[in-house]
């Protein structure tokens, strides 16, 4: 015979493998990304303070790079987010 289940064993069962993937790997996609731009950044700095007439393009270079950067890790993060919710 079946009994009914407790909700709150119901919500527990709910959390899986994926669920806890996906919010790990948006975690670590947002770390990454942060990580990532900084040390782009902190090249950046050094570049320009070497070499300043090349200023100019060391920031455009910056920003693309960046940029880049940024949009890979808000692709993993929608991802993950998608993961959760569907």
């Amino acid at each position: 015979m079946l009994q009914a289940a407790n909700p709150s064993e119901v919500m527990a069962a709910k959390v899986g493998g994926a669920e806890l993937g996906a919010a790990l790997g948006a975690g670590l996609a947002a770390i990454a990304a942060g990580i990532g731009i900084g040390k782009i950044g902190a090249s950046a700095m050094e570049a320009i303070a070497r070499q300043p007439e090349a200023a100019g393009d060391i920031r455009s270079n910056l920003i693309v790079s960046a940029a880049l950067i940024e949009g890979v890790a808000f692709f993993a993060v929608i991802v993950c987010v998608l993961i959760i919710f569907v």
